[in-house]
């Protein structure tokens, strides 16, 4: 059976393709994972019996089960697949056996910027995975690494990986802003009056301003969360100073 699994990112099309996998419960939980970033067309090819277990494990996605197409053969699912991605557990490091030389999921996320098209991502079977005649169809191939003690995971959770490293490379440009250089130095203008007005001692101050600026510098606040630390700061300071004059 395969799995075919489409969303578009600006003029790219992705097409995930499971080869054979041998148990409904899995592509239930791929449905599940499809509806989790956006994704509602899947093809089927050959499948089998979709059971009640299949649709339990779907949970809120049983519409991308129901809907699903049904085909019989791989030739049919590659037909206008414009650019193959083929998915391996099995790593071979020689570059004169580049049957498989993978990248890494966040290296193909990357990559695959530059083309355009209808991409194929192919996973293989749960069993066996994909042969050499259906890797040497791929354009490109991809691993996810894991540990040597047991490097084959379970198809859904490969898909997950996969799809998450395409989902979060697509939605880069929509990160938080960040706080601007005027921005960040008023709030550690605003840290340094904090610690006047608590009366914090002179010879541990310059420490303490650059313990919270190497703070600030490793967590690269955002433009929101820099106006919730000024509040705080501001109301802090002023209170402490209305306390004093009393």
């Amino acid at each position: 059976m395969y799995l075919i699994i489409r969303f578009r990112v600006k003029n790219i099309k992705f097409t995930v393709i499971l080869a054979e996998p041998k148990h409904d419960g899995n592509v239930g939980a791929i449905a599940r994972a499809m509806k989790n970033f956006g994704l509602n067309h899947l093809i089927l090819i050959n499948p089998c019996e979709i059971t009640d277990d299949g649709y339990k494990r779907a949970m809120h996605a049983i519409d991308v089960l129901e809907n699903a197409k049904i085909t019989r053969t791989m030739d049919e699912a590659l037909d206008g697949i414009d650019f193959l991605v083929g998915t391996t557990g099995v790593v071979n490091l020689n570059e004169k056996r580049s049957i498989r030389n993978p990248m890494s999921p966040k290296e193909f996320a990357e990559r695959i910027k530059e083309v355009d098209g209808n991409i194929g991502i192919l996973f293989g079977r749960e069993d066996y995975g994909l042969f050499n005649d259906e890797l040497e169809k791929c354009d490109m191939l991809v691993t996810i690494p894991t540990d040597s003690q047991y490097q084959i995971m379970n198809i859904s959770h490969a898909v997950v990986v996969i799809l998450y490293e395409l989902f979060s490379n697509k939605n880069a440009l929509t990160k938080p802003r960040k706080t601007t250089k005027f921005e960040k130095d008023k709030m550690y203008e605003y840290f340094s009056k904090l610690l006047d007005a608590v009366d914090y001692p002179d010879f541990k101050k310059e420490k303490a301003k650059i313990t919270f600026r190497r703070l600030m510098g490793r967590a690269l606040p955002s433009k929101w969360e820099f106006y919730v630390v000024m509040g705080v700061f501001s109301r802090a300071i002023k209170k402490i100073k209305r306390g004093s004059n009393r």
